[in-house]
């Protein structure tokens, strides 16, 4: 008999768990090998095998998002060309986009909710002499990551994102990984191409076709690598995470975690649900594999490709819809990141006792949804958007340094709901278009007999 194989997401489960004891254990006994006499060597040794994972880990990493970009232009294009009628292409996209949004809303809402009855920033949590010291700490420390941060962070005007996703040369946008520009770029060229008559297109779709095949290939031999890639991902990130700053941002991060948790469980769902009779077992099982490449990675732009393949293969979404939706949900779709700009703003506000009205955080709604569509699709780059977000309210943009180091495994998680939401909204979409297997189409047609 065949010995059965396991499964790849069992395989990256394994490597993650495996990854987070192996970090735990060199963060745990690194420091006092080095502070010893006789262990300053073994110290260096520890250094080193966490410098060769975090190696490891990157190029496994960049792997994913460099074949990000033409994935998601191949993908729109010929999803743009296989829908066929521009008419449903428009369809699509007011769902797509109406879902995207309401989520969004209700993801910051969420936040600000939570941030208020919890206040994580407030004297309960954080006590006077811990406050003074995080202060201090900010004043001397901050400077080059916070700064480079806050420099980034060039407009304040929520507008000038739509301005901005206009790309001026396509292929720069390309090269810089600019996801809203490059979708812009591949919603333009796929309409274009459709308007050719058939014997014109045929030729550029063909080559289009055989492109992303080709690509798709390359996906499949790195996810090969990815239970290796997590473990090494993962274990710089755990042996380099000091425990004193997470203790004192103990009530931020929950309050975090548990909205992250109340999208990931409660909202997305409830629009698989409503809009589909797929089972909720079945529909996270199917992404089991995607948020664990999501969670090592912290990138939803270099998880796209394997989003794509399991919303395809695994939850039955035709190719058309899944490309699609999760390419534009890759750039549009942030509600993780929504959240927690929310979060933070009004934490940083409590912290430095800065009174927010209702009116205030009613612009925070606003302002959060807006910027976090102008996201970079990389690791914390929700921390750059946050920025406007601070701004737009009066709060000290400084304070971020105090978030920052808590970030990375916030960021972790976030771009786990991300994903989960953009599968969700993938499957809520092709439920109203009867698109999905007969057993999980809408909830209002006659289930299969």
């Amino acid at each position: 008999m065949a010995k059965q194989r396991v499964a790849l997401h069992w395989q990256i489960l394994a490597g993650l768990a495996l990854g987070v004891t192996v970090g735990v254990v060199a963060n745990r006994f690194g420091a006092g090998i080095r502070e010893s006499a006789t262990g300053v060597g073994l110290g260096g040794v520890v250094d080193v095998l966490v410098s060769l994972n975090r190696l490891i880990g990157e190029v496994f990493k960049r792997s994913l998002q460099f074949i990000a970009v033409p994935i998601i232009l191949l993908a729109m294009i010929l999803a743009i060309n296989s829908i066929g009628d521009l008419r449903k292409l428009g369809r699509l996209g007011a769902k797509t986009i109406g879902i995207f949004l309401c989520t969004a809303v209700l993801s910051v809402v969420l936040g600000l909710t939570l941030v208020n009855v919890i206040k994580p920033g407030g004297e309960r949590f954080i006590d006077a002499p811990t406050r003074e010291t995080l202060k201090a700490q900010m004043a001397t420390a901050t400077s080059t990551s916070t700064a480079d941060i806050i420099s980034k962070a060039k407009s304040t005007n929520p507008w000038d994102l739509v301005r901005e996703a206009m790309p001026t040369n396509p292929f720069d946008a390309m090269a810089r990984g600019d996801m809203l520009q490059v979708v812009v770029f591949a919603l333009m060229l796929g309409i274009a191409i459709a308007l050719l008559p058939k014997d014109r297109s045929r030729g550029a779709l063909e080559v289009a076709s055989a492109l992303n095949d080709a690509f798709i290939m390359i996906v499949r031999g790195i996810m090969r690598c990815a239970p290796i890639g997590v473990f090494c991902l993962i274990v710089p990130i755990v042996a380099t995470l000091g425990i004193k700053v997470l203790m004192s941002l103990g009530a931020y991060c929950l309050t975090v975690i548990l909205g992250l948790a109340l999208i990931q469980f409660v909202l997305y769902p409830t629009v698989v649900v409503v809009f589909s009779r797929m089972p909720l077992r079945h529909f996270f099982r199917g992404i089991a594999q995607v948020q664990m490449v999501a969670f090592s990675s912290s990138s939803s732009a270099a998880t796209l490709p394997v989003t794509i393949q399991a919303v395809r293969d695994k939850l039955g979404v035709p190719q058309d819809i899944t490309s699609f939706v999760c390419a534009l949900g890759a750039k549009i779709n942030m509600d993780g990141t929504a959240l927690m700009q929310a979060v933070a703003t009004v934490f940083l506000a409590q912290f430095y006792g800065t009174e927010l009205t209702l009116v205030a955080q009613g612009s925070i709604v606003f302002t959060a949804v807006v910027s976090a569509i102008g996201t970079p699709g990389i690791p914390s780059g929700g921390m750059v958007m946050l920025v406007i977000v601070l701004r737009s309210v009066g709060v000290p943009a400084e304070g971020i340094a105090m978030i920052l180091a808590v970030d990375r495994v916030l960021d972790m998680c976030r771009t786990v709901v991300n994903v989960t939401g953009d599968a969700a909204v993938a499957v809520a979409v092709a439920g109203t278009e009867g698109a999905l297997p007969k057993q999980f189409g809408h909830p209002s047609e006659p289930p299969a007999r």
